[in-house]
């Protein structure tokens, strides 16, 4: 049978600071460990629509594609490439929004036709652009595609300003055209 008699002197003795430390440090150790967990998640998935927007600047400046009949790729096939990436992470893809205009320029003569940027639900696709329009001399000027689009991120940290709060998390990545 337990002995109860020494463990409430020992309670008796004890007064009290150890459980209002706990009380004070436990709240702060938790929301530092939840800080950690969102960030990281954030880091996650700007990290993933990076990966998506450079793989689908990839597939567009390639020139021709086998499964699209030795053609360039079209949007929907360079959309349906970035979603894949997006989907291989479980982000939904429908979450995607809009964003502004590259502002790139297409490139000039004797570049391939059909440079510009065009958006496809809310990814804009650029084809044929000058990936540095402000070269110097002696640079040259590099032709290349660019894939662009914004991603939804909202944190979940209780107690703090960062609840709730929505921010927007923007891949752009480029690829030059190889002859």
């Amino acid at each position: 049978m337990l002995n109860i008699k020494p463990i409430a002197r020992k309670l008796e003795t004890t007064d009290g600071a150890e459980i209002a430390e706990a009380a004070l440090v436990l709240p702060l150790v938790f929301m530092l460990l939840l800080g950690i967990v969102w960030f990281g998640r954030a880091f996650n998935i700007f990290s993933t629509i990076q990966q998506a927007a450079h793989q689908g600047a990839i597939f567009t400046a390639r020139g021709t594609c086998v499964t699209c009949g030795n053609d360039p790729p079209t949007n929907k096939e360079v959309y349906d490439h970035v979603v894949a990436v997006l989907q291989a992470s479980n982000l939904d893809p429908k979450q995607i929004s809009s964003s502004a205009t590259p502002g790139l320029f297409p490139c000039p003569p004797p570049a391939p036709p059909g440079g510009g940027c065009t958006e496809r639900k809310n990814i804009w696709i650029c084809r044929t652009v000058q990936l540095n329009p402000t070269a110097g001399a002696g640079q040259p000027l590099q032709c290349g595609s660019a894939v662009s689009f914004q991603y939804p991120y909202q944190f979940y940290l209780p107690f703090t300003s960062l609840n709730m709060q929505q921010i927007t998390l923007s891949a752009q990545a480029q690829s030059r055209m190889e002859n």
